[in-house]
């Protein structure tokens, strides 16, 4: 049976590929003693992001694909309590702050609606 989304056609997924490479390149600026910790952190929170909304793509009902996608947004929460974090420890710009929130929000945005369109389908 074939997958019932393709997840790489689906806006939510590619923004999370694209905030996965932003991530690495802002956490290449992070010092090395953070390699293991926050660095560690929010690459494997963004690099979830896109991998559940893909795995969910694969499951057989829209109800069990809303479960990866609600792993995909508390991916993205966590990942933007990381980036917070960031911030306050003095790892990235108040700018880099800035441009990275809207991004994350605009995905738990993203994320949020398109789970409620699925739930839609369920009811």
């Amino acid at each position: 049976m074939a997958a019932k989304h393709n997840f790489r056609k689906l806006t939510i997924w590619k923004e999370g590929i694209e905030l996965t490479k932003e991530t690495y390149l802002t956490t290449n600026t992070f010092p090395k003693s953070e390699t293991y910790s926050l660095t560690s952190q929010l690459q494997r929170a963004a690099i979830s992001i896109p991998s559940n909304i893909a795995e969910g793509t694969a499951k057989r009902t829209d109800k069990h694909f809303l479960r990866y996608l609600g792993n995909a947004l508390g991916s993205a929460f966590e990942w933007e309590t990381q980036l917070i974090i960031a911030l306050e420890v003095g790892y990235i710009s108040n700018e880099r702050f800035k441009h990275l929130e809207i991004k994350i929000q605009s995905i738990q945005g993203m994320i949020t609606r398109f789970m409620e369109n699925l739930e839609k389908n369920i009811s």
